[in-house]
């Protein structure tokens, strides 16, 4: 069965992402189709984001494809699992609050940013968000079925199964601090979600919408539950019957939303501002501080991880091969 579903979702992954290359490949050529203020930003500005984020989703599209290729078992883990970190942080957080704050604005009334037509026409989030509605679930799915294939019998090992590798005890010292600080964080923006504003400035405040709090609700609590995955995988006595799979799949969640819904965005904002004389309301007051923290956060976790990974699948590997060995060094006796 996995063996068909993956090429079928890694084609379709494909697939979603044409819509938005091709929309942005025609912005990159000067076609304003579905811009209603084509200088609300300077030309350079325009192509300069339009290029990295063509650029993100051509990435995605060629992991998609990686993903339903036989080569694909054979590609370096990182070339792979880095962009689909960052593809999880980034697509999951954003359909979650844009579904979410679409449903909010419907039942409350309140207005929808993205319905305003004041820069990009309404059909154009239509097809937007639509592809990456279709993408996340597609993308991932993909990832999920791939990653079973790959590292299924690290992945259905019980919590309490894991071996014990060389670096476990340092990387306690680094991930448990993590933990902690993305349950913080995560708390914070349930709080900015349910509508406080406890650290923001006039301008901050102003500047929320029904989407806006969405997103801060989608984000508390997927950073609440990357502390729980954490503290599950490096706590020395986890629960027994919990498998790793969903340990590591709160902790992969979380910690990419740190990276890449916060702590990504506060950095595209922080440099442009540094760069020029004026500051970026997203980077001043409280709502700054949680953004670069959760940049650090998802880095760090980020690190740990890499080196988790690399001791325990050749450990894995390392114990396949000694049983091989021991089994052919056994000699056959006829029965």
């Amino acid at each position: 069965m996995d063996s068909r579903r993956l090429p079928l979702l890694g084609r379709l992954a494909m697939l979603a992402c044409l819509p938005y290359l091709t929309l942005k490949l025609l912005w990159l050529l000067g076609f304003d189709i579905g811009v209603v203020d084509p200088h609300r930003f300077s030309r350079t500005t325009w192509v300069a984001a339009n290029a990295f984020t063509f650029l993100l989703d051509a990435v995605a599209a060629v992991v998609a494809y990686t993903l339903t290729r036989p080569a694909g078992r054979r590609t370096p883990a990182w070339l792979l699992l880095f962009p689909l970190w960052a593809a999880s942080g980034l697509l999951i957080p954003l359909i979650a609050g844009v579904l979410g704050g679409s449903l909010a604005g419907v039942f409350t009334g309140l207005p929808h940013p993205m319905g305003s037509g004041n820069f990009l026409a309404p059909w154009v989030f239509v097809v937007v968000y639509g592809g990456f509605t279709v993408e996340a679930v597609t993308l991932l799915g993909a990832f999920a079925v791939y990653a079973h294939q790959r590292w299924g019998n690290l992945l259905r090992l019980p919590l309490g199964a894991l071996p014990d590798t060389g670096t476990r005890a340092v990387q306690r010292i680094f991930l448990l601090p993590a933990a902690l600080l993305l349950a913080l964080l995560g708390a914070l923006d349930v709080l900015w979600g349910a509508g406080s504003t406890l650290g923001m400035d006039a301008a901050q405040a102003d500047a929320r919408t029904v989407i806006s709090a969405a997103s801060d609700w989608s984000n508390g609590l997927l950073l609440l539950a990357g502390a729980v995955g954490l503290l599950l995988l490096v706590l020395p006595s986890p629960p027994p019957r919990l498998r790793v799979r969903t340990a590591l799949a709160a902790a992969w969640t979380g910690s990419a939303t740190a990276f890449a819904s916060a702590g990504w965005q506060w950095l595209a904002t922080a440099v442009p501002a540094g760069l020029s004389s004026g500051a970026s309301p997203a980077t001043t007051g409280l709502p700054g501080l949680t953004g670069a923290l959760e940049l650090c956060t998802g880095l760090t976790v980020l690190c740990a991880g890499a080196f988790a990974l690399s001791e325990l699948t050749i450990g894995m590997r390392g114990n396949v091969t000694e049983r091989m060995i021991v089994e052919r060094s056994v000699p056959r006796t006829a029965t």
